[in-house]
């Protein structure tokens, strides 16, 4: 059996005899799940190698930019027959659906900005995979995310990926404190080129595999497709107005916008640009405005998630998945700001930091614009 590389610390605590443990993997088919999968079975453990299929297989198949989709199901079937680990495959296209495609359809509806992955991972891989996990009897389910954990006095912790540029802290705060405790995430601590370096090492085919998209049902980027796909009667037209209501266009229907748009409004003779500052759903208007109409004091949270224990000191606070996090305070459920924050929009989650801590994070519901600068 082959020892871990030296640069990876030991993410398993899986006891002093390891052979006489059981480790899930969630494969997604791509690089890095299935390097997590080389790293388990390197333990001695029983290693089981489970993929969620999220699409119809036929039309998944077909699906460039996809993940958990019929390649990627081949995909992670092959890394298990190198690895000599057992391999099962689960449909969960309706569960999905429901979950997933369906609510990230009617937030566009409802003029919010949604966030599936969050969704996805609290749903069909943070609760139904774990609970097949847990039937399984093993000791932990363990993900190709960029996070680390690390334990604490009252149980895991959760911390941003230690490279910047691959960190997924921002979809994970709404994992629970006892998911947390049986979660492992081994590549926390690692660029994503080492991350390849090892698939190659371990001569494992998804090596140069090119990573899924950020949304991976939506491979071509039109949101707005899907959802007319989805909802029909969506497709509908209205105003576009400024922030006293005057009116200053037309636009073909809200799916196509989103709060902090600038591309798009077609609106032309302005003093200067004009920005999507909030969506209408009720009467189909797009409300415009300058940059500085998008600064907001505070935001109202819902479905907030703690999991940063008895902190109390300053915090940092991350309203879109590449922002930066920005200081911040968390009073009762509303999230003030200390100097205004620019697109800020409901349905995106705000997560909550210590420094590198995760402590937890709910979604945003509306909105308090700041006072406008002269």
């Amino acid at each position: 059996m082959d020892s871990l590389p030296a640069d990876i610390p030991d993410p398993w605590s899986l006891g002093a005899d390891p052979s006489a443990r059981r480790i899930v993997v969630a494969m997604s088919g791509g690089v890095d799940s299935s390097v997590v999968a080389a790293l388990a079975q390197r333990t001695g453990a029983e290693v089981v190698g489970v993929t969620l299929q999220l699409y119809d297989h036929g039309e998944a198949t077909a699906r460039p930019g996809a993940c958990c989709a019929g390649r990627d199901i081949r995909d992670a079937r092959a890394v298990c027959d190198r690895l000599g680990i057992a391999h099962y495959v689960f449909d969960y296209e309706s569960n999905f659906r429901a979950a997933v495609v369906d609510r990230f359809a009617d937030d566009y509806l409802a003029g919010r900005t949604p966030i599936p992955c969050v969704q996805c991972n609290t749903g069909p891989k943070f609760t139904d995979l774990l609970q097949f996990a847990r039937d399984l009897g093993a000791d932990c389910l363990a993900t190709g995310h960029y996070v680390r954990r690390v334990g604490g006095m009252a149980g895991a912790e959760l911390y941003r990926g230690a490279d910047p540029a691959r960190d997924q802290s921002y979809f994970l705060f709404a994992t629970t404190q006892a998911q947390l405790d049986y979660l492992r995430f081994p590549l926390g601590g690692l660029p994503k080129a080492r991350v390849r370096e090892l698939a190659a090492e371990m001569g494992l085919g998804v090596a140069a595999k090119p990573d899924s998209q950020d949304i991976c049902f939506v491979p071509d980027g039109d949101y707005a497709g899907l959802v007319r796909k989805l909802r029909p009667d969506t497709d509908t037209a209205g105003e576009i107005v400024d922030l006293s209501g005057r009116a200053l266009g037309r636009h073909r229907g809200l799916i196509h916008f989103t709060v902090g748009q600038r591309r798009g409004l077609e609106i032309g003779g302005q003093d200067e640009p004009l920005y999507v500052v909030r969506l209408e759903a009720e009467s189909r208007r797009v409300v415009v405005g300058p940059r500085r109409a998008l600064a907001v004091d505070a935001a109202q949270l819902s479905g907030l998630n703690w999991i940063g224990g008895n902190h109390h000191g300053p915090l940092t606070a991350k309203v879109r998945s590449m922002a930066k996090p920005v200081p911040a305070q968390l009073i009762g459920d509303r999230l003030v700001f200390d100097q205004p924050e620019y697109g800020v929009a409901p349905g995106q989650a705000a997560v909550l930091y210590a420094g590198e801590r995760v402590l937890g994070g709910g979604w945003i519901e509306r909105t308090e614009a700041a006072a406008l600068a002269a």
